[in-house]
């Protein structure tokens, strides 16, 4: 498949700058993964979609303030990293820019010498890996100095670090949010429990290699970046046993749908583990574990259109994207939501005023400035 198969056109003002002060008010576009029917509702009427003995998927990774600016030692000129990818011994796999002031052997120190990074190689796509000194715990260091590495789409500052967080982030590592779960509050997590929904947690941290362009013609030929995961042997249970009992596997992002489809079996059994996974998923696709999927609206041509493609088809999902695009819903990480799910196995909720075609109407776009980092942090993944 060509990758200009997953283009779309995008007006910049759907591109969601802030996030809504209430997390849960969000549209929720929902389709029908088969017949490709859309209906238009609020994010909190995911209620109405779930079923007891359904369970809800959700990646508890917690975002990191990867994105540290220092100095170089000798010349004082301006250096901005991004952390990638722990190694062992405080070697991190980084974004460094510019990269030429980035030779083997560069210091760059960071808050008047509170940290110290060496680099000690260069990898794959020039990336440096960059050995830290310290005194203290690394990760309160890094609290101090950093600073949350938004996608660069978004332009306007950040005034609540943590809303780029999920309210169940718990694992540092991720570079950036899986920000499906964006949408979900404490209180909107215990209504679903209290129906009867179990929730399973996963995690994966989020790299920024999930959000690159695809540079190759033919998407077969892209390779993705690789990312770590963990699934408990409790979490794995909740799984299996939904399914056994025929129940949904709800994955909340696209990020715990790739977790779960990379530690399943081929017969649908979750596996509990951790390893790293380089899983593609794009049409032609067959899922093994997950049945529904909550999700954000993504890039054009990204590697995410392709795993919702996978799921609804490439027809049905952009028409869904236009539809979005003519009913102005709010886009990428900030943005509103989509369910994609069966709407015709079981009973289809009445929700909300709806038009004559059964569509709820709504409105609503946001935009407008802040962080990035350079054009190498893409999308926001799952997140």
């Amino acid at each position: 498949m060509n990758v200009k198969d997953f283009d779309f056109e995008l007006p910049q003002e759907l591109i969601a700058q802030d996030p809504l002060e209430d997390r849960s008010s969000s549209r929720l576009l929902v389709l029908d993964k088969k017949t490709g029917e859309i209906e238009h509702r609020t994010f909190r009427d995911i209620l109405s979609y779930l079923r007891k003995g359904d369970c809800l998927v959700i990646n508890d990774t917690k975002v990191i303030p990867a994105r540290l600016f220092g100095v170089k030692e000798g010349t004082e000129a301006k250096i901005e990293i991004l952390l990638l990818k722990r190694r062992e011994n405080d070697i991190w796999e980084t974004l460094v820019k510019p990269g030429k002031k980035a030779k083997i052997g560069t210091v760059i120190t960071f808050g008047d010498g509170l940290l110290t990074g060496t680099v000690v190689d260069i990898v794959e796509e020039g990336n440096r890996l960059i050995q830290f000194s310290y005194e203290g715990i690394f990760e309160e260091i890094l609290d101090r100095l950093g600073q949350m590495p938004l996608p660069p789409y978004i332009t306007h500052q950040l005034k609540d670090q943590t809303r780029y967080q999920t309210v169940y982030a718990k694992h540092e590592g991720s570079a950036a949010a899986p920000t499906a779960g964006l949408h979900f509050t404490k209180d909107l997590l215990a209504e679903i429990e209290a129906m009867g929904v179990a929730i399973a947690h996963v995690t994966l941290h989020v790299g920024l290699g999930t959000f690159r362009p695809v540079k190759v013609d033919e998407i077969e030929e892209h390779h993705m970046h690789s990312e770590f995961y963990i699934v408990d042997e409790a979490e794995a249970k909740k799984v299996n046993d939904t399914k056994k009992n025929g129940g949904r596997i709800v994955c909340v992002g696209t990020t715990s749908c790739r977790t779960v489809e990379s530690a399943s079996t081929d017969d649908g059994v979750l596996k509990a583990g951790s390893g790293w996974t380089e899983i593609f998923i794009y049409p032609g696709y067959r899922f093994k574990t997950l049945d529904c999927l909550i999700t954000n609206f993504h890039l054009p041509e990204s590697t995410l259109v392709m795993l919702v493609s996978a799921l609804a088809g490439r027809e049905h999902v952009l028409n869904a994207y236009e539809e979005a695009i003519r009913e102005r819903y709010r886009f990428f990480s900030f943005g509103d939501a989509m369910f994609i799910t069966d709407l015709h196995e079981g009973a289809v909720p009445d929700v909300g005023e709806q038009n004559g075609d059964g569509n709820q109407v709504g409105d609503g776009n946001q935009f407008g400035d802040g962080n990035q980092f350079g054009n190498e942090a893409g999308e926001r993944t799952e997140k």
